[in-house]
């Protein structure tokens, strides 16, 4: 493999453009009108106008990319996160072309992006899910009956749905005759399917999730856990590793769990199994994410690994790296804070011109950002203007590393969240590490 197209753009085209360089893969990039000047678009080697703003228009136009790819000589594609890092009809267009697809099987991700059936897949593989209906739920009757046998609250979810689109809270049964027909046309607007199903919403819960990898070699390996509860409105807001306030014992029944659901679906590259986990530290399969995530950094800070650099070894047929699951150590503890370009008051994104951007001088802390001083943060691309990682020898350390940074950051020209992070970063239930998927939206914090 010696040229990646990177199907992708901001931070995330940017990092997997560093990785390519660091191994002396040519990378090409691809650029709407709206990212002519962004600065993925001058790391690459080359780079390439795909198309209009929108991304209906440009970053979803599987045949133009797969063209650009073809006429450049491209022999692998990497698709980043979101956009169509899990779609699985580009996956398999990719692969018919002839292109090295830097991911799982489009097989994979058709089993695993479909909730029901992964659920059921899940099951077979003794991997504990959440109690909900057995599939879809073909009407409201019979979501009513479902919902009667587990008990409220539910949460009503589109089959095919993800990021938290398509999924709604229902306390009790007129909550959810108010909420079925809606999430049904939410689903089918968003992701073409309108099946959706039933499961019993756990509280108070821990949103934990596992790192594994797979060679297709036989090899299925787990790079520990990321703690990713601090959430508003089903969206991540911050992550770290590992997670604090769960016991071992706990993080080593979930590691098996996860390298057994890898290694139900023969998974190759990087995946991530998301589990809830109440109070007891029981714990439930959520889904798979077929992709790399966000959040990875965590992962590669407390690891001392590459995990693009992992993901392209993979796809060209190589063994993992570190192929025992008793080379993988882990040391230390890594936050990842989002940066957004929005109101930090009311979440709504605020676009517009970034005038200047000043960041804290710490001695542990990684930037990957998608913007630069001058660039325009527009309304038709996710607002997200870098991810900070903080690490360290423990999570005391990062957290106080964390107050230091914020307190010297400061962009200007457009709204963030930094605000929010200086008084999460203050909040006695995220110093002590005992916050859940509920906490940020109940917390003075997100009311100032």
């Amino acid at each position: 493999m010696q040229k990646i197209l990177v199907a992708n753009r901001g931070e995330i085209a940017s990092r997997i453009i560093r990785t390519c360089s660091e191994m002396g893969i040519e990378s090409i990039a691809i650029y709407s009108d709206a990212d002519k000047d962004m600065p993925y678009v001058k790391e690459a080697d080359s780079a390439f106008r795909i198309g209009e703003p929108p991304v209906n228009k440009s970053y979803l136009q599987m045949d133009a990319i797969l063209e650009i790819a073809l006429r450049e000589n491209a022999d692998g594609i990497h698709p980043g996160y979101g956009l169509l890092s899990e779609n699985s009809d580009f996956a398999r267009k990719t692969r018919d072309s002839g292109i090295t697809f830097i991911g799982p099987s489009a097989e994979v991700m058709e089993m695993m992006g479909d909730k029901v059936a992964a659920r059921k897949t899940m099951e077979a593989a003794k991997v504990p899910v959440v109690p909900g209906s057995d599939g879809g739920v073909a009407s409201i009757e019979e979501a009513k009956a479902v919902a009667e046998s587990i008990g409220y609250p539910v949460m009503l979810k589109a089959s095919s749905g993800g990021g938290g689109i398509g999924m709604i809270r229902c306390n009790d049964e007129q909550a959810l005759v108010q909420s079925y027909d809606s999430t049904k046309n939410r689903a089918k607007a968003y992701f073409g399917h309108d099946e959706v199903f039933l499961e019993k919403c756990i509280d108070n819960a821990r949103h934990i999730e596992i790192q594994i990898f797979g060679d297709g070699k036989g090899n299925i390996l787990h790079l520990f856990e990321r703690n990713c509860s601090v959430q508003r409105r089903n969206q991540k807001v911050i992550e770290e590793a590992p997670s604090p306030q769960l016991s071992q014992q706990a993080k080593e029944k979930m590691y098996e769990a996860a390298v057994r659901a890898g290694k139900a679906v023969n998974y190759v590259n990087a995946g991530t199994v998301e589990f809830i986990v109440d109070n007891d530290e029981n714990f439930y399969f959520l889904e798979m994410n077929t992709r790399l995530q966000v959040e990875h950094p965590v992962t590669e800070s407390i690891t001392h690994l590459d995990l693009v650099k992992w993901q392209i070894l993979v796809s060209r047929g190589e063994e993992l790296p570190i192929p025992s699951q008793e080379g993988i150590n882990s040391d230390g503890h890594a936050i990842e804070f989002r940066v957004y370009a929005e109101d930090p008051k009311t979440f709504f994104p605020s676009p517009g011109n970034i005038s200047s951007i000043k960041w804290g001088k710490t001695a542990n802390s990684r930037i990957d950002s998608g913007y630069e001083e001058g660039n325009n943060v527009t309304p038709f691309y996710d607002p997200m203007i870098a991810k900070v990682i903080i690490s360290g020898t423990n999570r005391e350390n990062c957290i106080k590393e964390a107050v230091e940074f914020f307190e010297e950051t400061e962009i200007q020209g457009v709204k963030t969240n930094i605000p929010l992070f200086r008084d999460i970063l203050k909040e006695a239930d995220f110093k002590d590490g005992s916050y859940n998927t509920a906490w940020l939206n109940s917390r003075q914090a997100v009311n100032k």
